[in-house]
């Protein structure tokens, strides 16, 4: 029997796209004022794109509960008897801390159920790709421990880079300081964020938007040996499909995934943001 393979919302696989591959996606929440959403279960990038551009409130968003993981995990275990979880940074959430409350509940009340909780160190398809990694070494027939070293060794492949219009809505969120948002407003430009040791963090500047996309195909054309990659946009498909279309170009074994950014992203990365997340085939 394989190994069961649990994520969050924040890795940005859909629920649809996790049924198809058999993972379960554990929903963060998206508050708007007084209605409380279920990511990508009550509320979907459509509706929540719409509402954060012309709506007054800006949303907040909450981790899932240890009770929530905990009714996850119990009834996983009615088919598996081992997990591996892989959860958003638990530098920006506490969802990873939700997850390990939980496995230490589920594995003091069924015995011989084993669940290994594992920092993505990453969210969107930066956590994703590690997702899919996990999820294709537990098909084959990987053991639990060589699962979690697949998703570990994925973690220090994967590269990523994202153009992001604005920092307000980080700001807004809570993500980044006001002084650096204050200096991108000063001097009207657009930053350029990746993740390091599980933070997000910015990687420079640019005046101009098509320098950006320079930027992001840059990533694509000089990576080696690639064996996932990622498109994400929020409300940006035509520029999203052409990166897909110059990733094929330049990669023709590898079909790249196109990939909405979801409300709980969404939420400080805002509507205008471009992804390119790279899973290589060697470490760096």
């Amino acid at each position: 029997m394989t190994v069961a393979i649990v994520t969050d919302s924040c890795s940005d696989i859909t629920q649809e796209e996790a049924r198809k591959h058999g993972i379960t996606v554990v929903p963060a929440w998206v508050r708007f004022g007084d209605h409380l959403f279920r990511d990508g279960v009550d509320i979907g990038p459509d509706e929540f794109y719409h509402r954060i551009t012309t709506g007054q409130v800006h949303p907040q968003t909450s981790a899932p509960s240890p009770g929530e993981f905990v009714e996850v995990y119990e009834k996983l275990a009615r088919y598996y008897k081992e997990i591996v979880s892989i959860h958003v940074t638990r530098r920006h959430s506490v969802t990873y801390g939700s997850a390990i409350l939980a496995k230490d509940i589920v594995e003091r009340d069924i015995k011989g159920c084993r669940i290994e909780v594992v920092d993505s160190e990453a969210l969107t398809m930066w956590q994703g790709l590690v997702v899919y990694a996990a999820k294709r070494a537990a098909d084959v027939g990987a053991t639990l421990h060589q699962i979690v070293d697949k998703a570990h060794e994925t973690m220090i492949r994967t590269r990523g880079l994202g153009l992001l219009d604005t920092l307000s809505y980080a700001v807004k969120g809570g993500r980044l300081g006001r002084v650096v948002a204050a200096a991108e407003l000063f001097l009207s430009l657009k930053p350029l964020l990746t993740i390091r040791q599980g933070e997000v963090k910015t990687a420079g500047f640019i005046r101009k938007h098509e320098k950006g996309v320079e930027k992001l195909r840059a990533l694509i054309s000089n990576s080696e040996q690639v064996e996932d990659l990622a498109i994400v946009h929020g409300t940006m498909p035509e520029e999203a499909e052409s990166l897909v279309s110059y990733a094929q170009s330049v990669h023709p074994d590898i079909k790249p995934r196109l990939v909405r950014l979801g409300p709980a992203i969404g939420t400080h990365g805002g509507p205008k943001t471009l992804i390119v997340v790279v899973n290589h085939g060697k470490t760096e």
